[in-house]
């Protein structure tokens, strides 16, 4: 369905209702089209039917369309979990990490439960930059590992200390850590759905 504007016949009343739908449309703008689209079509058709139950009534124009966006509240303020939550749903379809990225930003306040997402992501993160880490230098990065002596999962630089010797899995670290990281990026994005899914019950 096509976004379609409410007619109004006070100019002030148009001036009013655009200014609430570029207002939504501004708050919404990081979600893709046809989420933007869903959450202008939902609040305009909300917008209309406020409108037509109180025509009867002995309020103006103006005032009338004043009252139903009062109620509403402002978009920037009562759209914003939707959005984030909006945003979440886009990316655990897409499993695009920038989008997963963008949607934790938005959801951060939203509870604890994304904030542990958000940890989760940075040790992803770091099973990712260890590769790399290994390619650039490969004598500093590892697995690390004797009984009370070292224990290390990743980068070290210490003056005259030389773990070389405990490196524990060679040539095996970065398939290793490849596997680490994708195995992760599938179980954070799969618990995302599971959220989601737990949410909408």
């Amino acid at each position: 369905m096509k976004f379609k504007e409410i007619v109004f016949r006070d100019q002030n009343s148009k001036r009013i209702y655009l200014d609430y739908i570029a207002r939504i449309q501004q708050a919404t703008k990081v979600l893709d089209k046809e989420n933007q689209q869903e959450i202008l079509l939902e609040i305009n058709s909300h917008i209309y039917e406020s409108l037509m139950d109180n025509a009867a009534g002995e309020k103006g124009e103006v005032e009338k369309l004043l009252d139903v966006v009062e109620k509403l509240g402002q978009p920037e303020v009562f759209l914003k979990p939707l959005v984030a939550e909006k945003k979440l749903e886009e990316a655990t379809r897409t499993f695009n990490p920038v989008k997963i990225i963008k949607a934790l930003a938005l959801n951060i306040g939203n509870g604890i439960s994304y904030v542990i997402f958000a940890v989760l992501y940075l040790l992803l993160f770091g099973f990712l930059f260890v590769i790399v880490a290994k390619i650039a230098d490969p004598q500093n990065v590892g697995l690390f590992y004797r009984k009370d002596v070292v224990f290390i999962l990743g980068y070290y630089r210490e003056k005259g200390v030389d773990y070389t010797q405990y490196e524990q899995l060679g040539s095996w670290f970065i398939p290793l850590m490849l596997l680490l990281a994708v195995i992760f990026y599938v179980l954070i994005t799969l618990l995302f759905r599971l959220k989601r899914t737990l949410n909408k019950k």
